[in-house]
């Protein structure tokens, strides 16, 4: 998919836009929603110098000794946040697929605090666990909380988008994601030394779990591919100074399959064009307040139309996807 055929939404454009110009941009992402489920979002406001903050400590991290990176590890398996080292997860299971682990390795970190009056056992011990910090480098706890909330707000900003390309209030998905309990995630694809075995990807083939993925890839990088509604696998390309938004599973069953969550995953590409090379990524995945009951929305139901999926708490619904993806 050349970049000049890949959607690119400019959403400071939408925010100053008048009511009958925002009508019209936000029918363009309830399109785009419908076809692929894949974005990019440029002139998205949030400053350069937080992206460049968290992207550099995440770079060093990656790069320190692996004993070193093993003192932040998650303390056991199944635990949320942490440093999660190479081949531990295998993304296609979440489909009930089985390939090899995945090669890449990870630090993940959750929300900056729990909700007052919070008292789920379940919700405390995985969505609202404490992330194991490591120690160095210096300021990369402040780099990450930084691009974190930075992140939260712009999850929102596309959310009220979303509301509008579905003919809602502007302000409808607030009640959902007051207190969401979205994840962050650095991912570090290794430079790779010897073949993968057969069938082994940088990540599995998926769809994300939530309400949406805010991704931000390293510029110029390749290997990102999404399914196309016919089953061929589509590259999406680098767009410069911008994310790449995709649509999860909830939304999916929000809009009773009416915006797609769209399959994908992040292959080897062929040596020759650095498919051997180290990879770096941020990748923000959205997901709404760990009561919140995803069911079908009238607006998304045809007159006689029956919802699909019968409602689900947000929480329990990813951690129930999350386990699945963990090694044994």
């Amino acid at each position: 998919m050349p970049s000049a055929q890949f959607p690119v939404f400019d959403l400071g454009k939408f925010e100053k836009a008048g009511a009958e110009q925002r009508r019209a941009l936000a029918q363009e992402v309830d399109e785009i929603c419908r076809a692929t489920g894949f974005l990019a979002i440029v002139n998205h406001g949030v400053a350069q110098s937080v992206i460049d903050g968290v992207w550099s400590k995440a770079h060093a991290f990656f790069d320190l000794p692996p004993e070193e990176k093993q003192q932040a590890r998650a303390p056991y398996k199944g635990y949320p946040y942490g440093y999660l080292g190479p081949e531990l997860e295998a993304l296609a299971k979440s489909r009930n697929v089985d390939t090899p682990p995945d090669l890449k390795e990870s630090f993940n970190g959750g929300p900056l605090s729990a909700p007052k009056g919070m008292t789920d056992a379940e919700a405390l011990a995985f969505c609202y666990a404490s992330t194991i910090w490591p120690d160095r480098p210096e300021g990369f706890v402040a780099a990450w909380t930084a691009y974190y909330a930075a992140l939260e707000n712009l999850a929102a900003r596309i959310m009220k988008l979303f509301a509008q390309a579905l003919k809602l209030p502007e302000d409808y998905f607030a009640q959902f994601i007051d207190a969401p309990v979205s994840a962050l995630r650095a991912l570090n694809y290794p430079e790779q030394m010897i073949a993968p075995k057969p069938g082994q990807l940088r990540a599995g083939a998926h769809t994300d779990y939530g309400s949406l993925t805010i991704l931000l890839p390293q510029e110029g990088s390749k290997g990102l591919e999404i399914a196309s509604p016919e089953g061929a696998w589509i590259e999406v390309p680098p767009i410069p100074n911008a994310f790449v938004i995709n649509i999860g599973d909830l939304m999916q069953r929000w809009t009773n399959d009416r915006w797609i969550s769209t399959l994908h995953r992040v292959v080897n590409p062929p040596p020759g064009d650095g498919g051997l090379s180290r990879r770096q990524s941020l990748a923000f995945f959205h997901q709404p307040n760990w009561f919140a009951s995803i069911a079908c929305l009238d607006a998304c139901l045809a007159p006689g139309e029956q919802p699909k999926y019968e409602p689900v708490l947000s929480g329990p619904y990813l951690m129930s996807k999350f386990k699945a993806t963990v090694k044994n």
